[in-house]
């Protein structure tokens, strides 16, 4: 039986190690009205994938359900895994602002969808902008009348 020398057990490490692919970013903005999937390279100056839950369906209403979000982030990762990316990070955004600071409700099953697709899921991380000055809300003094 031959010994097993260290050099050789490096050299298997080294070609696992050598496997990795290319890594994107995934944007999800998710609102009330329509949920989109943008998917970037890692630095977020190139488009590799544009899709919206409006673009998958037919009905003005349906467009920030679940199901058109669930397509549209699986055609999204299909395109992207065509294009090379393995993997992605996920930047999760709401409306935001002085509006509801959570997602719609398209965000879960679109993250669902780009786990089940077979993308590697990094971070995922809530970038919804929260004002951090005194600007007015809309409405005026006393609200809006209804």
């Amino acid at each position: 039986m031959a010994k097993r020398t260290k050099k050789t057990l490096t050299k298997k490490y080294e070609l696992k190690g050598r496997k990795q692919g290319v890594w994107g970013v995934a944007h999800i903005f998710s609102s009330v009205n329509n949920t989109i999937v943008h998917i970037t390279d890692i630095t977020g100056s190139e488009t590799i994938a544009k899709y919206s839950g409006g673009m998958m369906t037919n009905k003005d209403r349906e467009k920030g359900d679940a199901f058109p979000a669930m397509k549209a982030a699986r055609r999204a990762a299909e395109e992207a895994k065509e294009k090379g990316i393995m993997g992605v990070n996920i930047r999760v955004r709401g409306k935001g602002g002085h509006h509801k600071k959570a997602p719609g409700k398209g965000a879960q099953p679109a993250i669902r969808a780009l786990a089940r697709t077979g993308l590697r899921i990094g971070l995922i991380e809530d970038v919804t902008p929260i004002p951090t000055d005194t600007t007015r809300k809309p409405g005026g003094r006393r609200g809006r009348r209804v």
